[in-house]
């Protein structure tokens, strides 16, 4: 049997900030030992929910480097190196490849759109440069940019180090056909959902796990579906999967919903900060109380 390399819950982990925006390195250190004490399978440093976005290039690679060294090994690392530039994609991976890190992982570029060549060309650019694994990142909401599943099956076909994707759409149909169409030409390549309420799906059809943002704050409610999913233990999985419906909700609370994301960290007793970047901001009152009323119902409010 082919195992992917990647696999589990991978949270892609929120970036702690002090209350002037700079790093909190103890915030970022706690958060990180909640997530390794929820079991996860692997942790994503500065991606969405980590705000790349706001950070320069020199901060990110201040925290990919903090991270991967205060890991150490305990579970896999991958490190976000997305840009639309191409060129400071190379630089921050051949950067996380340079510090030990486990993979990469690479949004496509947005604001221009890109014909399938030049998405090609991209990821062949940065995959050409580096050993490191790369894992594709899929997010059509908000780049505008869409990889097809036979533009994702040539890539892993073309380049063996392009190992996976995360694939944050709402379609299961589009995570069936990367798992028939990727993994006919590379049984090893992780499709991991990115939306959280489509890990069992996606495990079911023969995927590999999820990159799950609630995982941040209550990471043992996806940790539990996937481990009793591959133990054969199908009804607890599913009963896990009915108390995980409940949470993407609290994506639609704010947009962007990293600090709603923030807030439940520290509702759920994570000892973290709550500042976001610019032009993120913090959720109001309404909120807050829309999201403890969330919480509570999903019986996390008091328990993760």
């Amino acid at each position: 049997m082919t195992v992917a390399k990647f696999r589990g819950v991978i949270p892609p982990m929120l970036t702690i900030f002090k209350e002037d925006g700079s790093f909190d390195w103890e915030g970022n250190k706690a958060l990180i030992e909640h997530l390794l004490r929820g079991g996860v399978h692997g942790i994503f440093v500065l991606g969405s929910s980590g705000e790349f976005s706001h950070l320069s290039v020199d901060e990110r690679k201040e925290f990919a480097e903090f991270a991967v060294n205060y890991i150490a090994g305990r579970v896999p690392v991958v490190v976000g190196t997305s840009s639309c530039n191409t060129r400071e994609v190379v630089e921050l991976t051949q950067h996380a490849t340079e510090i030990g890190a486990d993979g990469a992982v690479i949004v496509t570029p947005y604001y221009w759109g890109l014909s399938e060549e030049n998405l090609y060309l991209h990821y062949a650019t940065v995959a050409e440069t580096v050993d490191i694994p790369i894992i594709l990142y899929h997010f059509p909401d908000n780049t505008g940019q869409s990889l097809s599943p036979a533009l994702v099956a040539r890539l892993a076909k073309d380049f063996s180090n392009i190992v996976g994707i995360k694939d944050t759409v709402d379609s299961i149909a589009h995570i069936r056909e990367l798992i028939l169409q990727v993994k006919a030409v590379r049984p090893d390549f992780s499709v991991l959902a990115g939306y959280d309420d489509h890990l069992l799906n996606t495990l079911a059809m023969g995927g590999d796990g999820a990159i799950p943002g609630t995982a941040n704050f209550a990471p043992q409610v996806t940790v539990n579906i996937y481990n009793n999913f591959v133990r054969g233990n199908l009804q607890e999985s599913i009963n896990w999967h009915r108390q995980l419906l409940k949470l993407p909700r609290i994506y639609t609370l704010d947009k962007p919903a990293i600090g709603v994301l923030k807030e439940a960290c520290r509702l759920c007793g994570v000892p973290v900060g709550t500042t976001v970047r610019q032009p993120a901001g913090r959720p109001d009152e309404t909120v807050l109380t829309k999201l403890k009323i969330m919480l509570d119902e999903a019986g996390l409010l008091r328990t993760c």
